[in-house]
Order: structure tokens, then C-alpha cells, then sequence
């Protein structure tokens, strides 16, 4: 009874209610689509379900040992890219076992989420924040995937490891002197990693961008962007999806799609949308000034949401150059899916148990031979 209720009171349903619209307007793009693409799609969210539930009963505030062990997992699989790695669309990216194609580069933002929450939890910062060892050892957990990631090549996901990691620790606390000095450090770094890091094809579509030189699949999105106009076309009349003028419309550009078809009104409540789901969970980082472990979380997933969202608007308006970033929970595709659906169920672990998690047998369905002695819970 006592399980039961705990979660009942607990569990967030606001940011169960705040996604859902954007899961039903993605299926319903789809059917406008493709019946095969919604079937898939659809299949992904039935299975997401059932991936929720198993998730959010995983006791993860006391699997330190496994958390570290799926980290070092998820980092040897982004090494075995490099060597047996298959390369899609010009970049080495995925690794096939069996039948299965993985992307490692999608579980290994949830071990870092997960690595974070335990590290910052055994070792919250001071009042005036986090000094220079504290950080330095941070970044190292942030830096080795996010590098790792770039020479794919994958910039779009190495920028969300690095965006997401760094980000979470502003939220968290790091001394103001460490952020002046690497605001410098980075702004006389950037010319160096421009010329000598990014790809080729990732300085041209920077440079396009800059030129205003952009692609045919930006000028496409920006048609149907702009076909919407106030309150957006019918589907017989939105010609750059149904006739096939818009690029990768149930991916990349679905939010040109729902443009064309919602116009600028329907934007803005889209975009409005994914603002409340940022500050919703933002507004976690605040419950508790002890709860470091929901805190890291919260303001990993929240950040999540922003850059994906960011960038993946941006994109489409020619405001940001094509890195392939999906829309959240919005874009078909199963991989984002799925990691968002885990992240969401590991938030909603943490929030609903954040009252109890010094007694572990009253927040778990496990039993006693899965309770830790007190005195390793100490913080």
C-alpha cells in the first residue's frame, strides 16, 4: 500500500500530459504520410510503453557499481565504431550484431546522464560551486563520448553530449572564475577547432549558412514554412509534403511539415509546448537542495528537450546549419525515441521516490535482499 501510494502522490503526471500531444500530432503527420512509417511509428510507442514501466521501477540511485559498468560498456562501443563500425549516408556511425543495427551514440547519453547523477550525488558542490579539480574531472566523463562521437563523424550528437553535460553543471553550480576562463579558452580555441577539427562537409554547410548560400532542402522547408501562413493549409493543399518537394518531411524537417499544415499560430503552440516542458523540468532542480541525483537529471532531460528543439527549428529556418537532429518525441524514428522514453522513465523514477530514498525497502518492489546498509547511503 505504502508502494502503491508513493507513487500515485508522487509520480509527475504534468509532463506525462505535456508529451503526450506531441506524440498523437506526430502519428497523425505520419498518417498523412506514410501508413507504413505510422505503423512503425506506432509500434514504437506501444513498445515505448512497456519500456517506461520496466525503467521506472529500476532502482537507480543504488546501482553506483552497474552505472559505471554501462558507462565503460557504452564507451568501448563507441571505440568499436571505429573498428567494425558500418558506415550509412557517409558517416561510421552504427554497429550491426545479428540482425540489429546500434547506434552507440544514443545509449551513451543515457549513461552519461546516469554516471553524472551518482558522481555530482556522492560529491555536491560547495556553496560557491564546483572548483577547477572538481570540474576537470567532470569533463573528462563529458569530453571522452563527446569526442569520441565527433570523429564519427556526428557533430549534431556530440554537441547535445557536450551541451548537455556542461549545461547541467551551470545549473548545478561551478565557480564563476572557472566559466570566465573557459568562455576565453573556447573563444580562442573555436578558429583552431574550425580548421582542424570539423569535417570538410561540416565547414561547408557552415559556410553556406553564413553565405546564405543554403541547400535545396533548407529552400524546400523555407517554401513550406512559409506556405503555412497564419493558420496553415488543408491536406490537399499542402503540396511541398504530399508531392514530395520536402526532404525527409518525417524526420529532419517535420517541423516544416507541421508548419505548412498548423501555419505560424500552430508553430508557436508547438514551440510554446516543448517551453513548458523545459522549464516543468527545470523547475525539479529546485524541490530538493539535497536531491543532487534528481537535479542532475532533471536538468540533463531539460536540456535535452532545448538543444534538440533548438536546433532542430533553427535548421529548418535556416538559422542553424543541417546536423540531422530530430525533433523530440515529434520526428519519426525509433533510436531518439526510445532514449527520450528512458530518460523520461528515469526522471520520473527519481521525482516519485525523492522523498524516500534513504529507506530503500519503502521505495522499491524489490524486497529486502536488495536493501543497501544505511551507512553506504550516506552522502
Amino acid at each position: 500500500m505504502l508502494f502503491g501510494s508513493r507513487i500515485t502522490t508522487h509520480f509527475d503526471y504534468i509532463l506525462i500530459l505535456l508529451i503526450l500531444p506531441l506524440i498523437f500530432t506526430s502519428l497523425y503527420l505520419l498518417s498523412e504520410t506514410s501508413q507504413t512509417l505510422l505503423i512503425r511509428q506506432s509500434s514504437y510507442a506501444f513498445l515505448g510503453i512497456f519500456i517506461f514501466l520496466f525503467i521506472f521501477f529500476i532502482p537507480f540511485r543504488y546501482l553506483y557499481k552497474g552505472v559505471v559498468v554501462f558507462y565503460i560498456v557504452c564507451i568501448l562501443l563507441l571505440l568499436a565504431v571505429e573498428v567494425i563500425g558500418t558506415t550509412k549516408l557517409g558517416a561510421q556511425r552504427w554497429i550491426n550484431i545479428g540482425g540489429f543495427s546500434l547506434q552507440p551514440s544514443e545509449p551513451v547519453k543515457i549513461a552519461v546522464v546516469l554516471f553524472l547523477a551518482h558522481y555530482v550525488q556522492k560529491n555536491p558542490p560547495p556553496e560557491e560551486g564546483y572548483d577547477w579539480i572538481e570540474f576537470f574531472k567532470i569533463s573528462i566523463f563529458i569530453l571522452i563520448p563527446f569526442f569520441l562521437i565527433l570523429i564519427e563523424p556526428d557533430l549534431g550528437s556530440a554537441i547535445i553530449v557536450l551541451v548537455m553535460g556542461y549545461g547541467m553543471l551551470f545549473i548545478i553550480g561551478v565557480h564563476k572564475k572557472v566559466w570566465l576562463t573557459c568562455i576565453i579558452a573556447g573563444l580562442l580555441f573555436s578558429p583552431i577547432a574550425f580548421k582542424f577539427v570539423l569535417k570538410p562537409y561540416q565547414v561547408d554547410r557552415i559556410m553556406k549558412l553564413v553565405s546564405g548560400n543554403t541547400s535545396s532542402q533548407v529552400q524546400q522547408s523555407l517554401i513550406a514554412v512559409g506556405s503555412g501562413g497564419l493558420t496553415g493549409r488543408n491536406y490537399e493543399d499542402a503540396t511541398q509534403a504530399n508531392l514530395k518537394f520536402l526532404p525527409v518531411a518525417t524526420s529532419d524537417f517535420i517541423f516544416a511539415h507541421f508548419a505548412e499544415r498548423f501555419g505560424f499560430l500552430g508553430s508557436c503552440a508547438l514551440i510554446a509546448l516543448y517551453l513548458f516542458i523545459v522549464l516543468h523540468l527545470l523547475s525539479f532542480c529546485f524541490l530538493d537542495s539535497q536531491d543532487y541525483f534528481l537535479k542532475v537529471i532533471a536538468s540533463c532531460l531539460a536540456m535535452l528537450f532545448f538543444v534538440y528543439t533548438s536546433v532542430n527549428i533553427a535548421m529548418t529556418i535556416e538559422l542553424a546549419p543541417v546536423v540531422g537532429i530530430p525533433l523530440p518525441l515529434f520526428s519519426y524514428g525509433g533510436s531518439s525515441f526510445i532514449t527520450f522514453v528512458i530518460l523520461i522513465a528515469m526522471f520520473e523514477n527519481a521525482a516519485t521516490f525523492r522523498f524516500s530514498f534513504s529507506n530503500f525497502k519503502e521505495t522499491t518492489p524489490f524486497g529486502n535482499f536488495m536493501r543497501i546498509p544505511k551507512r553506504r547511503m550516506k552522502h
